[in-house]
């Protein structure tokens, strides 16, 4: 560079805290930020923090100058478990959550679990949800292991949180590697989520109800519409929801909470609706023929889930 020093750091943004940061105008200002820097297409973005800003930076970083590399460095259960993996990008709009993105594989993930150590509670409760969200949809023994082991996991025991992360993400970077613009077997890895992103669209992406909470009662909500179907043998669903309660997570719609009303059944299903895997008009739902066993179904009519969700949230 002419013996001139190399400039290793461009400057650092910090966006705002919470899910509503997602949205076109913390994007905009972002890339706004990141083009006064100077950022070339040979620099790289580095993602320091939870989902909410690798989601950000690296959909940032998928259009700069239509695309530079990105790093993430996840720092809470949920990111270094699940977002961070996998190169799905994005931000929500009123419509719904994740509408607007691109995948954008990241040149590196670097997981510290000692950062985890600095989470509060109701932040590992709510990445916990995400992981055992892999032992319901194909890894019986693990779910049976967290079942046994939870509690090792949130006093942050060495052992047992490498073993938590280390079988999620393995999980989840097989089935990336299947299947990574989610056309067919990716599409597992939403369980909970069609229910779940509608409820959090539904409180505004607030911290009145977070990601990994919304994806428990939706989880619980999946297991449940599964029994009633008779996919799944009876009991499946209390067992889940034990578990989850045993944990300190929601496993109902009644457990949002407050101030002000619940979302409605036909608004609930009004917002999944919207979901990004709806084809001809048919919504995609993740369901369990038992523990470690899900698939995918398009054949719940919308009017079904209506009446459903008034038995459930009754």
């Amino acid at each position: 560079n002419g013996g001139g020093k190399i400039r290793l750091t461009g400057g650092s943004v910090r966006p705002p805290a919470g899910e509503a940061t997602k949205s076109f105008t913390q994007l905009d200002l972002l890339c706004q930020q990141l083009l006064e820097m100077g950022l070339e297409r040979g620099d790289a973005v580095i993602a320091l923090g939870g989902g909410v800003i690798g989601d950000l930076a690296g959909f940032a970083a998928s259009i700069m100058r239509r695309g530079i590399r990105y790093v993430q460095i996840p720092t809470t259960l949920l990111a270094q478990v699940d977002s961070s993996v996998g190169g799905k990008t994005g931000i929500n709009t009123p419509q719904g959550k994740n509408l607007i993105g691109t995948f954008h594989q990241p040149s590196l993930v670097l997981a510290d679990t000692e950062v985890l150590t600095t989470l509060p509670l109701r932040q590992m409760r709510a990445g916990y949800a995400e992981v055992a969200k892999y032992g319901l949809l194909g890894d019986a023994e693990f779910f049976s292991w967290l079942e046994q082991n939870w509690e090792k996991v949130f006093q942050h025991d060495p052992a047992a949180l490498m073993q938590a992360i280390g079988r999620s993400v393995e999980m989840k970077a097989e089935i990336v590697a299947r299947d990574e613009t989610e056309t067919g077997e990716r599409a597992l890895l939403n369980l909970g989520h069609t229910f779940g992103h509608a409820l959090e669209a539904w409180t505004g992406y607030s911290d009145r109800l977070l990601h990994g909470e919304a994806v428990a009662i939706g989880i619980c909500l999946a297991a449940r519409l599964s029994e009633e179907l008779q996919f799944c043998p009876p009991h499946t669903a209390a067992r889940i929801g034990a578990h989850f309660r045993a944990v300190g997570l929601p496993t109902q719609v009644q457990d949002i909470p407050g101030p002000g009303e619940l979302p409605s059944p036909e608004e609930i299903v009004r917002i999944m609706r919207q979901d990004k895997k709806v084809r001809r008009g048919r919504l995609a739902l993740v369901l369990l023929r038992g523990i470690g066993d899900a698939f995918v179904t398009r054949d719940v009519e919308a009017d079904y889930l209506v009446e459903f969700l008034g038995r459930a949230t009754g």
